[in-house]
């Protein structure tokens, strides 16, 4: 018996040890790292000391494990954005929300679980500010033996902007937090790094993508700013969108982009100017009235292969909306349309079972004396239905699984405990003020959500790109003003609707959203202006289980980081 007892151990072991070698492993050590940008140096959180970091290349269905070593001074988490992990949230990543942060010297080896996801998402973390610097691409490719529903393109290049400050991102983040005021705007914006020729000290280091005329480019889009939506747009070259958060589109040709922070885009270039230099250019949409934002402009450079003499200097996009270009920003959005072919189909719900009416808002706390930074001397701050988020001392996802009592509570509401003119110019001042809370909403086994998001114009009103975990959503309306729950749901498409996990609500509007929650686990939603989040722009999901083992959370692994 002793015998057999050990030959079973043993071929476990081994059968063990052979399943967990059809996985591949990553490495990432967060740790600081000199890097010099507009004229200076200075210290940067990154992971293997790359800025931004590297990219993961997977295809549809693998599994792969990340070991996240933290040999830098700061608590990190790292976040897999819009991998939905069926069944296992413990290594999504948000900070108190499904797990704690891994501190220095510590190190938490994360399963990431690819299901559905095709094309660009990207991977960042998901504690204080530090994502400015700590990101980077996931490149989905097609399974073994598929081929991408656009032709071939000649090569695929990650775009990735993002913002740049003198000043290092923590000390930004503690004086917003210390004076209750807004963050300093960035200082710069970023392709893959670089600012471009326009910042000082920046033009011999300025992204160059080196094309050959006539072949086709699959450029692949990712927007990493911490704090705005961008506009980007390439001088005489139209692009053809393919693809969003993770998901294939019908072709969409247009002349310029709008992306929010947290979104990917994937758009085919054809390089069929004549042979010359182009500039690439990103630059701030930003409408509110009163919000302060970075007004400069990112660039890289277009050059065709060849004998010829470019340009002096390269074309600038003439086509880059302009900043308060509202219209533009939503025109955009709300053209992009699901593949929903018949190998790519979509699976709108159509029956709800539960609908949702989630208020956000920008508000504001009172101070004493009238001594923040805020407006006429308050505190800014966030809500989502009048409720502004708290992170609890251990993360929900913990609590949830361990029937610890007492870190959340269950009644999150359906809908905002007042109804007013949600986009009128003036509103009581006694609206502006929220609750602070740590509330979820609990969610049966594959229930069919509708949830619509309303903007308000409390303290001036904003746009709020607005990101699900663990799921993806179709977004089935859009539209200015307050929604109308009965005229705007029949102009609702629920044919070929896009397939996000990221949205911009846009100014003074609403957005339309379906899922079915068929994802057990603790689910984070929040705004991905990361401002908006850290004043309270968040709440979570907690999806039970189902009928069955295979719809229920997975066990949680045995090196998640202590609280």
């Amino acid at each position: 018996m002793w015998l057999n007892l050990n030959f079973l151990s043993w071929l476990v072991l081994i059968v063990g040890a052979i399943h967990c070698q059809a996985y591949v492993h990553h490495t990432f050590v967060v740790k600081e790292t000199p890097y010099t940008r507009l004229c200076s140096t200075k210290n940067i959180l990154t992971v293997n000391g790359q800025f931004p970091g590297p990219a993961l290349h997977v295809h549809q269905g693998d599994t792969i494990f990340v070991d996240v070593h933290n040999q830098g001074n700061f608590n990190i988490t790292i976040h897999w954005h819009g991998v939905k992990q069926p069944r296992y949230p413990w290594s999504d990543g948000p900070e108190y929300i499904t797990q704690c942060p891994i501190q220095p010297g510590g190190r938490f080896r994360q399963k990431i679980i690819f299901s559905t996801e095709i094309g660009t998402l990207w991977w960042h973390a998901h504690s204080e500010w530090w994502r400015a610097t700590v990101h980077g691409a996931i490149i989905i490719h097609p399974k073994e033996g598929s081929r991408y529903p656009f032709p071939l393109p000649h090569a695929e290049v990650p775009i990735i902007f993002g913002e740049w400050w003198k000043q290092d991102i923590l000390a930004i983040y503690d004086e917003t937090i210390f004076t209750g005021g807004a963050p300093n705007v960035s200082d710069a914006y970023t392709i893959n790094g670089q600012p471009g020729v326009l910042y000082p000290c920046s033009k011999p280091d300025t992204f160059k993508l080196k094309v050959d005329h006539g072949k086709t480019y699959l450029l692949r889009l990712i927007n990493s700013a911490v704090m705005d939506i961008l506009f980007f747009a390439i001088a005489k070259h139209n692009v053809t969108v393919v693809g969003t958060d993770g998901s294939y589109t019908k072709p969409l040709e247009s002349s310029y982009v709008t992306i929010s922070p947290g979104q990917t885009i994937d758009v085919l270039l054809k390089a069929n100017q004549k042979f010359d230099h182009y500039y690439m250019a990103a630059r701030a949409y930003s409408a509110a009235p009163g919000v302060a934002y970075d007004n400069t402009t990112t660039t890289a450079l277009l050059e065709y292969n060849g004998n010829y003499t470019p340009s002096s200097p390269p074309s600038l996009p003439n086509n880059l909306p302009y900043f308060n270009n509202t219209n533009a920003s939503v025109s955009f959005t709300s053209s992009l349309r699901s593949l929903a072919d018949k190998n790519h189909p979509v699976s709108v719900p159509i029956n709800i079972t539960k609908r949702l009416f989630f208020v956000i808002s920008v508000n504001t706390f009172p101070c004493p004396n009238n001594s923040c930074a805020g407006p006429n001397g308050t505190r800014l701050a966030t809500s989502v239905n009048n409720i502004s988020f708290v992170n609890p001392y251990i993360d929900i996802l913990q609590a949830y699984y361990g029937h610890v009592n007492g870190v959340f509570g269950t009644n999150f509401p359906d809908f905002p405990p007042y109804l007013f003119n949600f986009t009128a110019e003036d509103l009581p001042l006694y609206l502006e003020t929220p609750r602070h809370g740590t509330k979820v909403k609990i969610l049966k086994f594959n229930t069919t959500v509708e949830l619509v998001f309303q903007g308000t114009t409390l303290v001036g009103g904003n746009d709020h790109p607005m990101h699900l975990h663990g799921y993806s959503f179709y977004v089935v309306g859009m539209g200015l003003g307050n929604f109308d729950k009965d005229k705007d749901p029949l102009r609702y498409n629920l044919v070929d609707p896009p397939f996000m996990n990221t949205i911009a609500v846009p100014l003074d509007g609403w957005t339309a959203i379906r899922f079915r929650a068929n994802n057990p686990g603790v689910w984070f939603l929040h705004c991905h202006f990361d401002r908006h989040m850290t004043w309270g722009m968040d709440m979570a999901f907690v999806v039970k289980n189902g009928k069955g083992r295979k719809a229920h959370i997975l066990p949680p692994p045995p090196d998640m980081p202590p609280c």
